[in-house]
């Protein structure tokens, strides 16, 4: 029987990921750190009993020596990820800890069949968008002036607003540390695992929903603010215009994907999109949630407040990864109704999203305008 090793497997993505190694026959063995804030309550509940589960850090060198003992596969999903500025964390967790693995694979030759390794879609950034005149461009960060204005669009000299694109997996642009340290994952994986002959894969994926997110996690997103909003009768903030542009992909579509990475030889030393196939505007995705929760009645707040460093529309072409047979096969409304029944599930969670908010308030990461445009203003 093979074993598979899944760093971070106690986590939201390598748990489902667990789950179904299992059933498929698999022996698991999980290394994770259950770091706060995403594990604040220490080892979850929802860990399957059949996974061998050891408490360590990917940097210990040590610890991921043992736990690669007898390994056929790795799934490599342990990383930093959140709104907090410190910035070496990032590299040291998500990159150091990648080329560790690697380093004992290489160094103790050890006879690991495929690496399948978590990047994000945020290595591209703002992506790819279009020009009125048809030229396809890639613009610079949203300044900081500009988003004061609340301008929150990217627009030509002439004031004409560029159209975003799908974004394939051959353009980065990581506009942070966590961004950064995710493509310096990628580039490990692929060109250390093609010169030592480790079958290697990245996936990029994108918004992933469903339930075991963390409730204490500032990073996740619209799914767990909207969700908590709603299910405890309060109206839910919302960045920027609501206009935003995303691509939801359900977990148990990405868990269909990390198996394919792993049993599909053709997709050896790629890096792949794993998205959910259909733009939705935040404001869309609020709507979606609202209906789940019975709450249509109540309308979300738009302050003029924004994450700073966020993108303003990001959506990954996922065509790359079709032509190997893989599709997403569930819908967002599907993602957040399996939310819901997690979250029904759970106990003590009522102020969460008051104290994410006002903690990234804090780390001055949530910002509001300063001055409003005008209805004639220019929006550059």
């Amino acid at each position: 029987m093979s074993l598979a090793l899944v760093t971070g497997g106690a986590g939201f993505i390598g748990s489902h990921t667990t789950d179904r190694l299992i059933q498929e026959g698999y022996d698991v063995r999980i290394l994770d750190s259950l770091e706060k804030p995403v594990h604040t309550r220490g080892k979850p509940d929802y860990l399957h009993p059949k996974a061998q589960f050891v408490l360590g850090d990917v940097r210990d060198r040590d610890v991921l020596l043992r736990c690669l003992d007898g390994v056929d596969m790795v799934f490599h999903f342990a990383a930093y990820q959140d709104y907090l500025p410190d910035f070496s964390k990032f590299f040291s967790v998500n990159a150091s800890g990648t080329a560790l693995l690697y380093e004992l694979i290489v160094e103790r030759r050890l006879p690991v069949k495929k690496i399948v390794v978590a990047s994000s879609q945020f290595v591209q950034g703002e992506g790819l968008y279009k020009r009125p005149d048809g030229m396809v461009v890639t613009p610079p960060f949203r300044s900081l002036e500009q988003l004061e204005r609340g301008a929150w669009d990217f627009v030509t000299d002439q004031g004409q607003v560029l159209r975003w694109q799908w974004t394939p997996e051959l353009h980065a642009n990581p506009p942070n540390s966590y961004a950064m340290s995710k493509y310096a994952q990628e580039m490990i994986a692929m060109k250390l695992g093609e010169r030592y002959e480790i079958p290697s894969v990245a996936l990029r994926y994108s918004i992933v929903q469903g339930p075991r997110q963390s409730f204490y996690n500032a990073y996740s997103g619209a799914c767990r603010i909207f969700s908590l909003s709603y299910y405890t009768g309060k109206s839910p903030t919302i960045y920027e215009d609501g206009n935003q542009v995303r691509d939801f992909v359900n977990i148990h579509d990405v868990v269909d994907a990390n198996i394919l990475a792993m049993t599909d030889n053709r997709c050896v030393f790629g890096v792949y999109c794993v998205g959910g196939g259909k733009a939705i505007t935040v404001k869309e995705f609020d709507r979606i949630v609202a209906k789940v929760f019975g709450k249509d009645h109540l309308l979300p707040r738009i302050p003029g407040e924004y994450r700073f460093g966020d993108t303003r529309h990001a959506c990954s072409d996922i065509a790359k990864l079709r032509r190997l047979g893989w599709n997403p096969r569930r819908t967002a409304e599907e993602s957040v109704r399996e939310y819901r029944e997690y979250l029904e599930s759970q106990k003590d969670i009522d102020n969460i999203v008051e104290q994410t908010g006002n903690q990234m308030k804090a780390l001055n990461v949530v910002r509001s305008v300063k001055r409003k445009l005008s209805p004639d203003s220019d929006k550059t």
